[in-house]
């Protein structure tokens, strides 16, 4: 797609608020490039799935895809990525603390689900332990697209599960219809005193658009409904004098610390284009008590247990510079669209502090870079193809490196095609990519992994279609599943990976139903997904000071439903618009086999290791798999305000995995209302946005700290944002 020309000119209120010193990226992408969806309802039809080189709207693509932009957007937001999107079906997130939460989709989570920027990888170290934070902020997002299952054929063969692409507008598609616009937000909360701010400025002169945003979040530590610390009362009075003694009404060391901001240029041409854009990501985040323990396995008491608290406080410090490139040109040759380049090199460290002091310290330089050639329309068929390569110089010293340093070089070839058939729509994919890594201390793997898709659409009348998708796709494991070898503090347990381990590999099947009248939308998915060598943590039943788990590998299969409904309740003049959104999911994940089998590793002890022969289960339950779910929604707006109410039930999950608690059920009940009243030149919004309105306590089954860390209790946000 060309740029618009279109830059009408009025005079902006701008200088002022750009000197505010606060306020995310709004969402303003949408399918017309001129249009402002900030201040638009959700219309999945009007928006542009920026991850698809065709650029195809969520609707119209046979590929299952969700996206959150505008006004659902700004509901949605939170500080982590996961907890922006867990409301959407099918997607559900870590929880490591208030600073970390990474996306879960289908069940399945780590570096079988891409996180992506603009459509580069985020190259921090996200998928190395679960207490590392994605360093993507969602607060400066402009749309967010959740693309499920291995069809994501565009960003490497990692993404298996599925990707989650964060569109921020800092190198723009095409112009902005104003020469100067912007958007400023602050914000407070009463569950952690929060005091956040955000800016976004884009302004335009000739072709080229210049963009600057900046993030400032600093929150306390987080109130919770009763005690942090989940204890079992077998043992009579003991235990509850323990408990007494335990953290009660709020989280300690849970407070984050948050920064982070953007500049970029680009120019936008009538036969090609070019942007530049530098940012930086900085987060200072604590670890509830009971993540990080020592090998001794013991507690402290008295006199010693005070000091020790002060002292073991554990504080992540986290900091990422990267600059990101795009470039274009358009009808290259008589049988292509255009050619599009997209790069980022990225620097990423982070310390782990205790009780104020370095620890161990984790780095990833890494560089990507893709080129995607989109053809022109050939006997009724469109598509693109291209290369991509990935570098990555992985480290980590300190006590807590049990994970070597590790290079990592990918290359890989795809190619995605479409076509129209009448009543159906033909969507096909495949990709191959070598994968190389280099550890410190250990021999080279190399990897040849192969994915193809396939997915269509039969739309049987203007009111229904029917969707199909097919996959095979396969996946080289990490450094972590390989090469781990010692205590990981973040798992609580001493991780040891497996150097020859095979790729893993899934064939998943789906199908869904799609309804759409003038009152009601409806989508519903059934999928299948077979894992052959599924790669695992299982549990050996030894502890060394910690429980010992191995990286292994095991058939496995994960079935799964979900589906949404959106119904127009009342649409009147005197009573507004009312609508209500109802949603559920659900996933069973387990191996697929029977008995034992034996397996031998070694573990690392000092200057020396223990040999160890055990047999392992070959069927049962996977561990950590998110719970089943419903959620009803009711929205209403009636001129400048809007409100909404609602609530998801998580069940109790009891479909554990070997030595795993169950874990109970509970209810979120969250509300929202704000007004907005336009000016002249700006639009003004003050909101309120309610959280766990019902105090419950609330430990999420996927969270590694459910037994230290519950959810934040009863929360209010309160603010305003302004649109210019």
């Amino acid at each position: 797609m060309k740029p618009s020309r279109s830059l009408p000119r009025r005079h902006l209120l701008a200088s002022a608020l750009a000197l505010a010193v606060l306020a995310p990226a709004g969402a303003v992408v949408a399918a017309d490039a001129d249009a402002d969806t900030s201040r638009q309802p959700r219309d999945l039809d009007a928006v542009v799935v920026t991850a698809s080189p065709l650029r195809g709207s969520a609707e119209s693509l046979a590929k299952p895809v969700d996206v959150l932009v505008g006004e659902e957007l700004d509901r949605s937001k939170s500080a982590t990525l996961g907890d922006t999107v867990s409301k959407l079906p099918g997607v559900q997130t870590t929880f490591f603390g208030p600073g970390v939460g990474r996306p879960i989709i289908r069940g399945q989570e780590g570096p079988r689900v891409q996180v992506l920027s603009g459509g580069i990888g985020s190259m921090d170290a996200s998928t190395v332990s679960a207490d590392h934070a994605v360093t993507i902020e969602p607060f400066l997002a402009d749309q967010i697209e959740v693309l499920k299952g291995p069809a994501t054929l565009l960003f490497g063969s990692g993404a298996i599960g599925g990707a989650v692409n964060v569109v921020d507008g800092r190198l723009p598609d095409a112009l902005p219809e104003d020469p100067l616009s912007g958007r400023v937000e602050v914000r407070g909360n009463t569950v952690n005193d929060e005091r956040s701010g955000m800016f976004r400025l884009d302004g335009v002169n000739g072709n080229w658009v210049l963009h600057v945003d900046g993030l400032v979040r600093n929150t306390d530590d987080y109130d919770i409904p009763g005690y942090a610390i989940l204890e079992h009362h077998d043992e009579g009075d003991e235990d509850h004098a323990h408990e007494e003694a335990q953290p009660k009404g709020t989280l300690p060391n849970s407070s984050v610390r948050t920064r982070a901001g953007a500049v970029g240029a680009t120019w936008l041409g009538e036969k090609a284009y070019f942007g530049l854009a530098a940012s930086t990501y900085r987060n200072n985040y604590g670890i509830p008590a009971g993540a990080h323990v020592h090998d001794d396995g013991h507690g402290h008491e008295g006199e010693e247990e005070e000091a020790h608290k002060e002292e073991g406080q554990v504080r992540i410090d986290m900091v990422q510079n990267r600059v990101d490139v795009k470039a274009g040109v358009y009808d290259p040759f008589s049988f292509l669209q255009a050619i599009n380049l997209r790069g980022a090199y990225n620097d990423y460290e982070h310390v782990e502090l205790e009780g104020g002091q370095p620890a161990t310290r984790f780095t990833n330089r890494g560089r990507e870079l893709r080129i995607e050639a989109v053809q022109k329309e050939l006997a009724g068929w469109r598509g693109a193809f291209g290369l991509q390569y990935g570098r990555s110089d992985f480290g980590a010293i300190g006590e807590e490196a049990f994970v070597p340093g590790t290079l990592t070089d990918t290359l890989g070839a795809f190619v995605v095609q479409e076509k129209d058939f009448g009543p159906w729509k033909l969507e096909l994919g495949g990709r191959h990519d070598q994968v190389k890594l280099d550890p410190e201390g250990h021999a080279k793997r190399d990897f040849n992994v192969t994915s193809l898709s396939g997915a269509a659409i039969w739309r049987i009348n203007p009111v229904f279609d029917l969707r199909f998708g097919l996959d095979s796709a396969e996946r080289a494991p990490t450094n972590e599943e390989l090469f781990a070898a010692g205590t990981h503090v973040a798992t609580q347990s001493v991780e040891i990976g497996d150097a020859n381990l095979d790729k893993e590999r899934s064939r998943r099947a789906e199908i869904g139903l799609h309804a759409h009248t003038d009152r009601v939308e409806f989508k519903l998915a059934v999928y299948q997904t077979d894992f052959k060598d599924f790669i695992y943590l299982a549990d050996t039943g030894i502890e060394e000071g910690l429980p010992v788990r191995l990286w292994t590998q095991q058939d496995a299969k994960f079935k799964g439903v979900e589906a949404e409904a959106r119904i127009k309740l009342v649409d009147s003049d005197a009573a507004g618009a009312w609508n209500l959104r109802l949603f559920g999911d659900t996933v069973r994940a387990e191996l697929d086999g029977s008995g034992t089998r034996s397996v031998q590793f070694d573990v690392p002890h000092g200057d020396h290791s223990h040999h160890y022969a055990v047999d392992l289960a070959q069927g049962g339950n996977l561990p950590r798999i998110a719970p089943t779910r419903v959620g009803a929604d009711l929205d209403w707006s009636l001129g400048g305000w809007r409100a909404s109410v609602g609530a998801v039930r998580y069940a109790k999950q009891d479909d554990v995995a070997r030595n795993e608690e169950p874990s109970p059920g509970y209810t979120l009940v969250d509300a929202h209302l704000a007004y907005r009243w336009e000016r002249p030149e700006t639009s003004w919004e003050v909101f309120l946005d309610g959280s766990n309105l019902t105090d419950q306590e609330a430990r999420p089954h996927t969270s590694l700290l459910r037994d230290f860390s519950p959810l934040p209790g009863r929360g209010v946000a309160f603010g305003v944002r302004a649109y210019f």
